[in-house]
């Protein structure tokens, strides 16, 4: 998939302890592409597919009935600064909740994204489905 020059020995976006080839990488591409094996794995690889400018892995990752038929290419100069997920939890089977703090930075202006969101595991996939806050 097309984005920027993050190679997989780099520390990965998400913010775990990991290179991006051990972490966020393996769902990008390679043999476990597209399947994150939990709500919080698929959230950390959106989040590291939003740095990457990865738009291709996440429409693939997000849920046919919610997914937009394109995702706009980001404002130049935004810069990704740093992911908190603040809970993650599987309210039944097949269903997952994260909540998390997404920093930005552009034209100067420092900006946060607070969100709730919902995720469902269909075909042996987790997808995401929407943000709930």
């Amino acid at each position: 998939m097309k984005g920027t020059a993050l190679t997989i020995v780099d520390a990965c976006p998400c913010g775990r302890p990991a290179t991006y080839g051990q972490c966020c990488g393996r769902y990008h591409s390679g043999p476990l592409a597209l399947q994150a094996p939990d709500p919080e794995a698929l959230m950390r690889s959106r989040y590291s597919a939003f740095v990457k400018d990865l738009r291709p892995y996440l429409l693939a990752t997000w849920h046919p009935d919610t997914r937009p038929s394109a995702i706009e290419a980001p404002e130049p100069g935004l810069k990704w600064l740093g992911l908190t997920v603040r809970r993650a939890w599987q309210p039944e089977v097949g269903r997952g909740v994260v909540e998390f703090v997404a920093r930005s930075k552009l034209g100067g202006r420092a900006h946060r994204l607070h969100e709730v969101s919902t995720f469902v595991r269909e075909g042996g996939r987790w997808l995401y489905v929407r943000a709930e806050a």
